[in-house]
C-alpha cells in the first residue's frame, strides 16, 4: 500500500527577492493575495498526501506561527534548519524520521507556482518504480539536465553559462531540459543520502543515476513560473 507524503523546501535566504525578504523568509511573500507556502501546501493537497513537511531556516519563527495559525485539514509539519543550511538534499535527509511510515515523498520548491496535475506525476513514477522522478520542461534557462530520449533516464547535466559539463550516463540520443522544483522519490532513496551534510539534489541525483532509475516527467502542457527574482512580483 502506498503511503504518500509531501515536502516544501522553504528555507531559502531569498536573497534575489530583497527588499521584500528584509523581514519575512520568502515563503511568506505575498503574491495574488497568498503567501508561497499557501500556494505550495495546497498544491500538494491536490493530490492523496497524508502529511506535509516544511524546512525552515530564514525567519524560521515566522513560518512556525503561519502554519500553526490555521488548520489545513492534514498535518503540516516544520524540520528547522535554523542552525544550519543544508541546501535541498542535506535538508531532506534532516526531516528523514518524519517519512518513517512513507513509500514516497512528493517534493515541491516553494517558490514554484505551476498549473500541473501532480497526480499524472504520481501515476508515471509508481509505474515506472523510479527512484526519483523529475517534472522538467523545455524551457529556456543556462542549467540543463540531460535525458536519454528513449527511456527519460537521467544521463547529464550542462551548464551553458561556466561551460561545465557532467555526464553520468552514455545515452545514444538525449534531451536538455529544465528542472521544474517538483520531483517525486521512494523513501529508499534516503538510504543514499549522506547524514548532516550540506547537499543539493543536482550533483546528487547525478551520482544515484549511475546504478539507479532516475526519470524526467516532461511537463509540456501546464503554465509554469519561479517566483524566485523580485521582477516575478512587480510584473
Amino acid at each position: 500500500m502506498k503511503q504518500l507524503s509531501g515536502m516544501i523546501f522553504a528555507a531559502g535566504l531569498g536573497t534575489r527577492l530583497y527588499p521584500l525578504t528584509a523581514d519575512k523568509p520568502k515563503a511568506l511573500v505575498v503574491y495574488k493575495g497568498k503567501t508561497l507556502l499557501q500556494w505550495a501546501i495546497e498544491k500538494l493537497q491536490t493530490t492523496p498526501v497524508s502529511q506535509i513537511v516544511v524546512n525552515t531556516h530564514h525567519y524560521s519563527d515566522q513560518i512556525v506561527d503561519f502554519v500553526g495559525g490555521r488548520d489545513w485539514g492534514i498535518p503540516v509539519h516544520i524540520s528547522d534548519e535554523s542552525d544550519l543550511l543544508l541546501d535541498t538534499a542535506g535538508g531532506f535527509k534532516k526531516a528523514e524520521d518524519f517519512f518513517q511510515e512513507s513509500s514516497d515523498i512528493l517534493l515541491y520548491n516553494v517558490d514554484i507556482i505551476s498549473s500541473i496535475d501532480l497526480n499524472l506525476v504520481i501515476q508515471q513514477h509508481y509505474k515506472s518504480d523510479s527512484y526519483a522522478t523529475l517534472v522538467v520542461k523545455d524551457r529556456e534557462t543556462s542549467r540543463k539536465l540531460i535525458f536519454e530520449k528513449q527511456q527519460m533516464q537521467l544521463s547529464g547535466w550542462i551548464n551553458y553559462r561556466s561551460g561545465e559539463k557532467i555526464i553520468c550516463r552514455e545515452a545514444a540520443e538525449s534531451l536538455e531540459l529544465g528542472f521544474s522544483g517538483i520531483h517525486l522519490v521512494k523513501r529508499e532513496i534516503l538510504g543514499l543520502i549522506p547524514p548532516n551534510k550540506k547537499i543539493s539534489f543536482t550533483p546528487f541525483y547525478l551520482e544515484i543515476a549511475k546504478e539507479y532509475p532516475v526519470i524526467g516527467y516532461l511537463d509540456q502542457k501546464s503554465e509554469w513560473k519561479d517566483m524566485g527574482k523580485i521582477e516575478d512580483f512587480t510584473e
